[in-house]
C-alpha cells in the first residue's frame, strides 16, 4: 500500500512539473536585444551605431544622423561615410574613450539618389580600420527628427508633398 502511494505521488509531482520543466528552452525573442527606433542599429564593434538615418526635407538631400557609443579605451574616429551613390560632407568625428557622441551635432550632409521611405547602403569608416555596413532608412524633416536636416537645401519647403509634414501627418492619421 505504502508503495502505491509513492508511485502516485510520484507521479502527481511529474505531472504538475512537466509544463513548467518544458517551458524552459533558449534563444527566445524576449532575451533578444531590441531598441524600437525609426533607425537602423549596429553592435558588432567596439563602437556601436545607433538610430542611423537620413534626415530629408526632399529628395536627393538630407543630413546622416546616428548615435556612436566607443566601447574601447581609445579615442576612436569616424573618417568616411561610403556607398549607396552618396556624396558626403563630413569633417571627421573624434568619439572619445568609453563615450558617446550624436551625430545629430556634426551636421553630415549626403547628396545623391534617394527618397523619403528608401533603404541606402551605407558604410561607416573608423580610422581603427573597421568599416561597419547599414541599410539606412531615410526620413521625413518631420515629427522626431524635425529640424535634424540642416543640409540647407531642405530650408525652402519642398515641392514634393510627401515631405511636408502635414501630409505625413495626414497619412499616419495623427492630427
Amino acid at each position: 500500500m505504502l508503495l502505491r502511494r509513492k508511485f502516485a505521488f510520484a507521479v502527481c509531482a511529474t505531472a504538475l512539473t512537466a509544463p513548467v520543466l518544458s517551458s524552459c528552452g533558449f534563444n527566445y525573442a524576449t532575451d533578444q536585444p531590441y531598441t524600437p527606433s525609426a533607425g537602423t542599429n549596429d553592435t558588432s564593434t567596439p563602437v556601436d551605431v545607433l538610430n542611423a538615418v537620413i534626415v530629408a526635407g526632399q529628395p536627393d538631400s538630407g543630413t546622416f544622423v546616428a548615435g556612436l557609443a566607443n566601447s574601447t579605451d581609445e579615442v576612436v574616429t569616424l573618417t568616411d561615410l561610403v556607398g549607396g551613390g552618396l556624396t558626403v560632407d563630413l569633417e571627421p568625428v573624434e568619439i572619445p574613450a568609453k563615450g558617446f557622441v550624436n551625430l545629430a551635432d556634426s551636421e553630415i550632409h549626403v547628396t545623391g539618389t534617394f527618397e523619403a521611405g528608401e533603404v541606402v547602403d551605407l558604410d561607416v569608416v573608423l580610422d581603427n580600420g573597421d568599416q561597419i555596413a547599414l541599410e539606412v532608412p531615410v526620413v521625413t524633416n518631420c515629427d522626431e527628427f524635425e529640424g535634424y536636416d540642416t543640409s540647407g537645401e531642405s530650408d525652402a519647403p519642398s515641392e514634393d508633398p510627401a515631405y511636408s509634414c502635414e501630409y505625413a501627418e495626414s497619412e499616419s492619421g495623427h492630427h
